[in-house]
């Protein structure tokens, strides 16, 4: 059925979809949609890219919840204590949430791939336009309104600042629960490197409004097996429903259409090529 290719990307597909997609047309129309392939080779370097500047205040966090979709990491947002600026943006734009998407097994689970490349994760970090905007849902439907910092998480070594969170998930394992989650600093989760690629897109959850800039970091961060295992704890559903895991809590991959996806590094896409020929054995990713 159409519900069952919209989250498989692909790939094995989960079945049902989420509640969430249910009344969402598989097609929604934009030009603008979120999220997509990047392409190394069709990036377009802009020597005109300022690196971003990242400033959060550990005290405006306020708490973790599980939304039904994702678990959320709130922040007070009524002044410009946590904020981002430069990079593409005009204005700094303050922080509101942050929270990720995963896969049922290792294998997949970002909204963005790389050259086709999935990663078992991806963390937004959504920031609002406070210069333009009076309050967050209003700028979440406009031009300009959101940006939105995409880091790709894989497999690697245990992440001790991100097991702080991680420590509070048996608590919000049901959907509507809520948790405080007090002086913590998203800034924790960020790669080292500071290139990026940006373009102009969605949100990848409905409305689906076309008013995000994204900046999807180059560079993944590490987590391990059991960190990722724990967000697989989480369940779609309330308290007293038939339980279902939360997994596959990602958006399938949406046409580029004609947007360019501009890079902040220079990129001599020949050196991101295996030099070797590949054994004709060897899988091709999906």
């Amino acid at each position: 059925s159409a519900h069952v290719l919209l989250f498989s990307r692909d790939r094995a597909a989960p079945g049902l979809v989420h509640p969430l997609w249910e009344t969402v047309d598989l097609v929604p129309g934009g030009e603008r949609q979120s999220p997509i392939n990047i392409r190394w080779r069709d990036s377009v370097y802009d020597p005109g890219l300022k690196p971003l500047t990242i400033s959060y205040d550990p005290t405006t966090c306020l708490h973790v919840w599980n939304n039904g979709y994702s678990f959320l990491v709130e922040f007070e947002d009524s002044t410009d204590k946590s904020v981002i600026e430069g990079g593409p943006l005009e204005h700094n734009y303050r922080l509101k949430q942050f929270h990720f998407h995963w896969g049922a097994i290792d294998a997949w689970g970002s909204e963005h791939t790389v050259d086709s490349k999935c990663y078992p994760a991806e963390l937004h970090l959504v920031h609002w336009n406070a210069v333009k905007f009076e309050n967050f849902e209003d700028a979440a439907l406009e031009e300009h309104g959101l940006a939105v910092i995409g880091v790709f998480l894989k497999l690697g070594k245990h992440h001790k600042e991100l097991q702080k969170l991680v420590d509070t998930l048996p608590l919000i394992k049901h959907k509507d629960t809520l948790v405080e989650f007090g002086s913590f600093d998203p800034s924790c989760l960020m790669p080292a490197c500071p290139d990026y690629w940006t373009y102009s897109g969605s949100l990848t959850t409905p409305p689906l409004s076309e008013s995000v800039t994204w900046i999807i970091k180059k560079q993944p961060v590490e987590v391990d097996h059991d960190q990722l295992e724990q967000f697989r704890t989480l369940l779609f559903t309330s308290e007293g429903e038939k339980e279902k895991r939360m997994v596959d809590n990602f958006r399938p991959l949406q046409p580029l259409m004609n947007r360019t996806v501009r890079s902040s590094f220079r990129h001599d896409y020949v050196l991101n090529v295996q030099v070797k020929p590949q054994p004709s054995t060897s899988q091709a990713t999906p």
